[in-house]
């Protein structure tokens, strides 16, 4: 009669005897050292990091959109540098410099007497080009940040055009929404400002 058979860990079988003294084979069949593939966990910090970010080539509209753009801020500042943002004695306007374009005045200050949010836009802009920042910044400093941004925006524009996609930038519409919420923020905090002054003035 043939020993009885009892499994083990291990590889190599052995005999050993069992409690009526009859030999007994064990048959060792996991090895004492072994290499496990494992899942890697979904707790890893690479599931945390960002994904990185996708360079999408612009379409050849959007491109020729930027390239016009572009074009266009430079005829405004173009239009600036023909204004004379100085009086007669030297001193700088704060306001109706848009005037010397054959242009109305302004149709809130006109009905209140109160000047609005985008008065003194035009003088700041004549006066930036100039490189008289502190007298732009008094004529209207929400014109000042405006036409820093489109100074940027023109070489960017054309290197974005050129280039085929979006420089610097991973949204577009994250950057435009922070930029108008920035102008618009310092716009009527700057209106406030003069009306407060008006006012208790």
């Amino acid at each position: 009669m043939s020993p009885p058979v009892r499994l083990t860990g291990g590889l190599t079988p052995r005999r050993s005897p069992n409690s009526r003294g009859h030999p007994t084979v064990v048959l060792d069949l996991h090895a004492r050292k072994a290499i496990a593939i494992v899942r890697p966990s979904l707790f890893s910090d690479e599931f945390d990091q960002e994904p990185l970010p996708v360079i999408v080539p612009l379409h050849f509209l959007v491109r020729c959109v930027l390239v016009v753009l572009a074009l266009l801020l430079i005829g405004v500042f173009a239009i600036a540098i023909h204004l004379r943002p100085y009086a007669a004695d030297g001193a700088p306007l704060r306001e109706e410099t848009h005037r010397q374009l054959g242009l109305p005045p302004c149709t809130f200050k006109f009905a209140t007497g109160l000047p609005c949010p985008s008065c003194g836009m035009t003088t700041s802009f004549a006066l930036l080009v100039r490189g008289d920042m502190w007298n732009s910044l008094q004529a209207n400093a929400a014109g000042t940040l405006l036409a820093v941004l489109c100074l940027a925006f023109i070489p960017w524009a054309l290197a974005s055009a050129y280039w085929g996609r979006l420089l610097l930038i991973v949204s577009w519409d994250r950057v435009l929404v922070r930029v108008v919420v920035l102008f618009v923020t310092v716009m009527l905090v700057r209106w406030g400002i003069v009306l407060l002054v008006f006012y208790s003035g």
